[in-house]
């Protein structure tokens, strides 16, 4: 499983986050998307990889600018996970 985390410029309030949520749900089998406006950046949970390129312009669609996209494996912390 793969963590994306994108940081996005332009997103002002909870209408902002639903707008990126679905334009990447729609594009890209996710496993969870969630958006912070608050924080300015959208994290992706994904199995697998999503293009750069891709993602960039799948957010570039919904008006908002794209500042930055880094990713890293992500493994669910279970209950008893130290």
């Amino acid at each position: 499983m793969q963590k994306i985390t994108v940081k996005v410029d332009g997103m002002m309030c909870g209408m902002c986050e639903s707008h990126i949520n679905d334009a990447i749900r729609k594009a890209f089998s996710v496993k969870k998307v969630t958006s912070s406006h608050g924080k300015g950046e959208t994290v992706i949970l994904t199995e697998s990889d999503i293009d750069e390129a891709a993602l960039r312009s799948t957010i570039g669609a919904t008006g908002y600018e794209v500042r930055a996209v880094s990713k890293e494996p992500y493994e669910k912390k279970g209950l008893f996970h130290r």
